[in-house]
């Protein structure tokens, strides 16, 4: 398999998906802004859309969205714990905190790394973070993870939740999340894949 990816993107959660489950794969870096690979070739060959994550599988097949790939990932070592089997209640539960965290959290971060956002787009941005994040709070309260175990939402939650520092999003307002963040980091999954993508 390989992972197409860019350093901390929302390509980090399948990153760090892979290295919980403990499969081989390579990755392949890819500049958002060109397209293009490391290597240079055309990115969109691999992935029309022209986003990350995209997974190549060794028959040749390419999976991409995140939440997709995500649980592709857990369903290939059910063993890993990181979604609960398809078809049961709590799977749909998985499942709805993906979509959530997909539409109004990481959707909500766009406007912050658009260059061009006018100061009111951004800040319109950061008023939705706010009132999206109480949810996430409540629902850790009495967890350590989203599910209760460390799923692959939560693997998509700490790598969104992540970019709030540099994007000036203050998170003080929920002292929930810093806890949360630092013991999803503290996963050796989660420094593995962190550090390959020299992200510390």
């Amino acid at each position: 398999m390989k992972l197409y990816f860019s350093p901390g993107a929302c390509s980090l959660a399948s990153h760090i998906a892979l290295k919980e489950i403990g499969v081989p794969f390579e990755t392949v870096q890819v500049d958002l802004r060109t397209k293009k690979t490391k290597a240079g070739d055309d990115f969109t060959a691999i992935n029309p859309k022209g986003y990350v994550p995209a997974l190549e599988l060794d028959g040749g097949d390419v999976l991409t969205e995140g939440t997709a790939v995500l649980q592709y990932l857990a369903d290939l070592k059910p063993a890993a714990g990181l979604a609960p089997p398809p078809g049961s209640f709590e799977r749909y539960r998985l499942q709805e905190w993906l979509g959530f965290i997909n539409s109004e959290i990481h959707k909500s971060f766009a406007p912050l790394f658009n260059p061009s956002a006018t100061d009111a787009a951004k800040d319109g941005a950061k008023a939705v973070l706010a009132r999206r994040l109480p949810i996430v709070v409540k629902a850790l309260e009495g967890k350590d993870y989203l599910m209760g175990t460390f799923s692959v939402a939560d693997a998509y939650l700490f790598t969104v939740l992540s970019w709030a520092p540099k994007l000036g999003v203050d998170l003080s307002a929920f002292p929930t999340l810093a806890p949360y963040l630092a013991r999803v980091g503290a996963r050796p999954a989660v420094k593995a894949a962190r550090a390959a993508e020299g992200l510390g």
